[in-house]
Protein backbone atom coordinates (compact mmCIF):
# COMPACT_ATOMS: atom_id res chain seq x y z
CA UNK A 1 0.00 0.00 0.00
CA UNK A 2 1.14 3.18 -0.55
CA UNK A 3 2.63 5.63 1.38
CA UNK A 4 1.60 9.33 1.49
CA UNK A 5 2.05 11.35 -2.23
CA UNK A 6 4.13 8.37 -3.55
CA UNK A 7 1.81 8.17 -6.43
CA UNK A 8 2.81 8.36 -10.17
CA UNK A 9 0.78 10.75 -11.84
CA UNK A 10 -0.66 8.69 -14.90
CA UNK A 11 -2.41 6.38 -12.03
CA UNK A 12 -6.00 6.33 -12.07
CA UNK A 13 -5.99 6.38 -8.11
CA UNK A 14 -9.86 7.93 -7.65
CA UNK A 15 -12.22 6.93 -5.11
CA UNK A 16 -16.29 5.46 -5.07
CA UNK A 17 -18.40 6.01 -1.53
CA UNK A 18 -21.74 5.20 -0.92
CA UNK A 19 -24.04 4.81 2.35
CA UNK A 20 -24.81 1.52 2.71
CA UNK A 21 -26.95 -0.63 5.14
CA UNK A 22 -26.08 -4.08 6.43
CA UNK A 23 -26.53 -6.48 8.81
CA UNK A 24 -24.97 -5.60 12.30
CA UNK A 25 -24.90 -6.31 15.75
CA UNK A 26 -27.76 -8.07 17.60
CA UNK A 27 -29.23 -8.80 13.78
CA UNK A 28 -29.76 -4.90 13.00
CA UNK A 29 -29.85 -3.08 9.92
CA UNK A 30 -27.74 -0.40 10.25
CA UNK A 31 -26.16 2.23 8.15
CA UNK A 32 -22.33 2.22 7.38
CA UNK A 33 -20.24 4.71 5.31
CA UNK A 34 -17.99 2.41 2.34
CA UNK A 35 -14.89 3.99 0.44
CA UNK A 36 -13.00 2.03 -2.22
CA UNK A 37 -10.80 2.61 -4.56
CA UNK A 38 -12.35 2.31 -8.47
CA UNK A 39 -9.55 0.51 -10.33
CA UNK A 40 -6.18 -0.88 -9.55
CA UNK A 41 -4.66 -4.43 -8.41
CA UNK A 42 -6.86 -6.17 -6.48
CA UNK A 43 -7.63 -8.46 -4.14
CA UNK A 44 -7.05 -5.43 -1.47
CA UNK A 45 -7.37 -5.52 2.07
CA UNK A 46 -10.12 -4.24 4.14
CA UNK A 47 -10.78 -1.54 6.92
CA UNK A 48 -13.58 -0.86 9.59
CA UNK A 49 -13.06 2.53 10.59
CA UNK A 50 -14.85 3.18 14.30
CA UNK A 51 -16.33 6.76 14.59
CA UNK A 52 -15.33 8.86 17.38
CA UNK A 53 -17.39 10.33 19.68
CA UNK A 54 -18.41 13.32 17.93
CA UNK A 55 -20.38 11.14 16.00
CA UNK A 56 -21.05 9.68 12.64
CA UNK A 57 -19.77 13.16 11.22
CA UNK A 58 -18.35 14.64 7.75
CA UNK A 59 -14.58 13.99 9.53
CA UNK A 60 -15.33 10.37 9.82
CA UNK A 61 -16.05 10.00 6.07
CA UNK A 62 -13.19 11.99 5.04
CA UNK A 63 -10.71 9.70 7.15
CA UNK A 64 -12.30 6.98 5.48
CA UNK A 65 -11.79 8.56 1.96
CA UNK A 66 -8.07 9.09 3.08
CA UNK A 67 -7.63 5.53 3.66
CA UNK A 68 -9.43 4.42 0.26
CA UNK A 69 -7.50 6.45 -1.79
CA UNK A 70 -4.35 3.93 -0.19
CA UNK A 71 -5.69 1.59 -1.44
CA UNK A 72 -7.88 -0.37 1.04
CA UNK A 73 -11.81 -0.74 0.77
CA UNK A 74 -12.79 1.32 4.01
CA UNK A 75 -16.15 0.69 5.68
CA UNK A 76 -17.51 2.59 8.60
CA UNK A 77 -20.22 2.05 10.43
CA UNK A 78 -22.92 3.87 11.97
CA UNK A 79 -21.94 3.14 15.96
CA UNK A 80 -24.77 5.43 16.84
CA UNK A 81 -27.65 4.40 14.94
CA UNK A 82 -29.74 3.41 17.70
CA UNK A 83 -29.97 6.59 18.98
CA UNK A 84 -31.71 7.71 16.01
CA UNK A 85 -30.38 10.37 12.94
CA UNK A 86 -30.52 13.22 12.61
CA UNK A 87 -27.63 15.85 12.25
CA UNK A 88 -23.83 14.24 13.45
CA UNK A 89 -23.46 17.00 16.39
CA UNK A 90 -27.35 16.27 17.67
CA UNK A 91 -27.06 12.27 17.29
CA UNK A 92 -23.70 12.77 19.44
CA UNK A 93 -25.23 14.81 22.35
CA UNK A 94 -28.32 12.26 22.89
CA UNK A 95 -25.91 9.22 22.66
CA UNK A 96 -23.83 10.77 25.52
CA UNK A 97 -26.78 11.71 27.72
CA UNK A 98 -28.13 8.23 27.35
CA UNK A 99 -24.41 6.98 28.61
CA UNK A 100 -23.10 6.44 25.68
CA UNK A 101 -23.10 3.31 22.68
CA UNK A 102 -22.52 0.03 24.94
CA UNK A 103 -19.22 -1.61 24.41
CA UNK A 104 -20.94 -4.51 23.21
CA UNK A 105 -23.06 -2.91 20.35
CA UNK A 106 -19.97 -1.82 18.94
CA UNK A 107 -18.27 -4.79 19.27
CA UNK A 108 -21.37 -6.70 17.15
CA UNK A 109 -21.54 -3.92 14.52
CA UNK A 110 -17.56 -4.19 14.18
CA UNK A 111 -17.79 -7.86 13.84
CA UNK A 112 -20.06 -7.36 11.37
CA UNK A 113 -18.34 -4.99 9.60
CA UNK A 114 -15.51 -6.88 9.21
CA UNK A 115 -17.56 -10.13 7.79
CA UNK A 116 -18.86 -7.43 5.38
CA UNK A 117 -15.47 -6.69 4.33
CA UNK A 118 -14.13 -10.15 3.88
CA UNK A 119 -17.49 -11.10 1.97
CA UNK A 120 -16.30 -8.46 -1.21
CA UNK A 121 -15.65 -10.41 -4.00
CA UNK A 122 -11.97 -8.48 -3.88
CA UNK A 123 -11.11 -8.75 -0.71
CA UNK A 124 -7.49 -10.64 0.17
CA UNK A 125 -8.53 -12.08 3.49
CA UNK A 126 -7.18 -9.10 6.06
CA UNK A 127 -9.01 -6.90 7.50
CA UNK A 128 -7.76 -4.37 10.14
CA UNK A 129 -9.50 -2.03 12.44
CA UNK A 130 -8.94 1.91 12.97
CA UNK A 131 -10.60 4.88 15.26
CA UNK A 132 -9.87 8.20 16.91
CA UNK A 133 -10.83 8.98 20.23
CA UNK A 134 -13.37 7.04 21.82
CA UNK A 135 -12.76 5.32 18.34
CA UNK A 136 -9.79 4.22 19.22
CA UNK A 137 -10.54 2.45 22.25
CA UNK A 138 -12.98 1.38 20.40
CA UNK A 139 -10.86 -0.41 18.26
CA UNK A 140 -8.74 -1.77 20.91
CA UNK A 141 -11.81 -3.41 22.53
CA UNK A 142 -13.07 -5.34 19.25
CA UNK A 143 -9.54 -6.41 18.53
CA UNK A 144 -9.44 -7.56 21.86
CA UNK A 145 -12.92 -9.23 21.77
CA UNK A 146 -13.19 -10.27 17.87
CA UNK A 147 -10.59 -12.84 16.86
CA UNK A 148 -9.27 -12.29 13.45
CA UNK A 149 -8.42 -8.83 12.75
CA UNK A 150 -4.76 -8.51 11.08
CA UNK A 151 -3.89 -4.83 12.54
CA UNK A 152 -5.62 -2.61 15.16
CA UNK A 153 -5.18 1.21 15.55
CA UNK A 154 -5.63 3.33 18.44
CA UNK A 155 -5.29 6.84 17.78
CA UNK A 156 -5.19 8.75 21.32
CA UNK A 157 -7.95 6.49 22.60
CA UNK A 158 -9.61 7.75 26.19
CA UNK A 159 -10.84 5.47 28.35
CA UNK A 160 -8.34 2.64 27.66
CA UNK A 161 -7.52 2.29 31.25
CA UNK A 162 -10.47 2.59 33.78
CA UNK A 163 -11.03 2.61 37.25
CA UNK A 164 -13.45 0.03 39.01
CA UNK A 165 -15.61 3.44 40.20
CA UNK A 166 -15.30 5.05 36.20
CA UNK A 167 -17.29 1.51 34.86
CA UNK A 168 -20.69 1.82 33.59
CA UNK A 169 -23.46 -0.13 32.52
CA UNK A 170 -22.26 0.64 29.07
CA UNK A 171 -18.46 0.38 29.54
CA UNK A 172 -18.29 -2.19 32.14
CA UNK A 173 -15.12 -3.67 31.77
CA UNK A 174 -11.58 -1.91 31.57
CA UNK A 175 -10.17 -2.38 28.38
CA UNK A 176 -6.96 -3.11 29.83
CA UNK A 177 -8.28 -6.03 31.27
CA UNK A 178 -8.62 -7.28 27.88
CA UNK A 179 -5.08 -6.85 26.49
CA UNK A 180 -4.30 -11.18 27.17
CA UNK A 181 -6.93 -11.47 24.37
CA UNK A 182 -4.95 -8.98 21.56
CA UNK A 183 -4.02 -11.30 19.65
CA UNK A 184 -3.40 -8.58 17.00
CA UNK A 185 -0.65 -6.28 16.02
CA UNK A 186 -1.14 -3.01 17.38
CA UNK A 187 -0.29 0.30 16.77
CA UNK A 188 -0.91 3.58 19.25
CA UNK A 189 -0.35 7.01 18.48
CA UNK A 190 -0.92 9.92 20.99
CA UNK A 191 0.09 13.56 21.72
CA UNK A 192 2.33 14.02 24.91
CA UNK A 193 -0.31 17.05 25.98
CA UNK A 194 -3.07 15.10 26.04
CA UNK A 195 -5.11 14.92 29.20
CA UNK A 196 -7.63 12.00 27.91
CA UNK A 197 -5.40 9.84 28.24
CA UNK A 198 -2.38 10.93 29.76
CA UNK A 199 0.85 10.10 29.12
CA UNK A 200 1.20 8.05 32.33
CA UNK A 201 -2.01 6.33 31.29
CA UNK A 202 -0.20 5.35 27.99
CA UNK A 203 3.09 4.23 29.89
CA UNK A 204 0.85 2.20 32.00
CA UNK A 205 -0.92 0.38 29.30
CA UNK A 206 2.44 -0.29 27.16
CA UNK A 207 3.48 -1.93 30.40
CA UNK A 208 0.85 -4.53 30.27
CA UNK A 209 1.66 -4.71 26.47
CA UNK A 210 5.15 -5.37 27.68
CA UNK A 211 4.12 -7.35 30.23
CA UNK A 212 2.41 -9.99 28.01
CA UNK A 213 4.61 -9.48 24.88
CA UNK A 214 2.19 -8.47 22.88
CA UNK A 215 3.51 -6.96 19.12
CA UNK A 216 2.71 -3.51 19.64
CA UNK A 217 4.54 0.18 18.71
CA UNK A 218 3.48 3.42 20.21
CA UNK A 219 4.56 6.69 18.71
CA UNK A 220 4.03 9.96 20.62
CA UNK A 221 4.36 13.47 19.91
CA UNK A 222 5.52 16.14 22.02
CA UNK A 223 3.54 19.42 21.35
CA UNK A 224 0.30 17.56 20.44
CA UNK A 225 -2.70 17.31 22.67
CA UNK A 226 -6.08 15.14 22.20
CA UNK A 227 -7.72 14.92 18.65
CA UNK A 228 -3.99 16.47 16.29
CA UNK A 229 -5.23 14.93 12.98
CA UNK A 230 -8.59 17.10 13.38
CA UNK A 231 -7.53 19.49 10.38
CA UNK A 232 -11.43 21.22 11.48
CA UNK A 233 -9.87 22.28 15.09
CA UNK A 234 -7.95 24.41 16.80
CA UNK A 235 -6.08 21.52 18.27
CA UNK A 236 -4.47 20.29 14.70
CA UNK A 237 -1.10 19.86 14.31
CA UNK A 238 -0.01 19.47 10.63
CA UNK A 239 3.60 17.96 11.32
CA UNK A 240 2.53 15.43 13.77
CA UNK A 241 -0.43 14.52 12.27
CA UNK A 242 1.31 14.24 8.78
CA UNK A 243 4.10 12.17 10.34
CA UNK A 244 1.20 9.83 12.35
CA UNK A 245 -0.53 9.44 8.68
CA UNK A 246 3.04 8.05 7.35
CA UNK A 247 2.97 5.66 10.46
CA UNK A 248 -0.49 4.30 9.77
CA UNK A 249 0.11 3.63 6.29
CA UNK A 250 3.56 2.18 6.90
CA UNK A 251 1.66 -0.37 9.72
CA UNK A 252 -1.15 -1.19 7.74
CA UNK A 253 0.89 -1.72 4.50
CA UNK A 254 3.30 -4.22 6.41
CA UNK A 255 -0.07 -5.90 8.30
CA UNK A 256 -2.23 -6.24 5.67
CA UNK A 257 -0.79 -6.81 2.85
CA UNK A 258 -0.76 -10.39 0.67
Amino acid sequence: MAAWNSFSTDTNNGITTEVITYPAGNGDEIHAYVARPTAGEGPRPGIVAVPHMPGWDEFTREFADRLARHGYTVISPNIYERFGHGAPDDIAAKARAEGGVSDDSVVGDCAAAREWLLAQPDSNGKVGIIGPCSGGRHALLVASRVPGFNAAVDLWGGGVIAKAEELTPSRPVSVLDYTADLNTPLLGIFGNDDQYPTPDLVNQHEAELKRLGKDYEFHRYDGASHGFFYYHTPMYRPEAAMDGWEKVFDFFGRNLSD
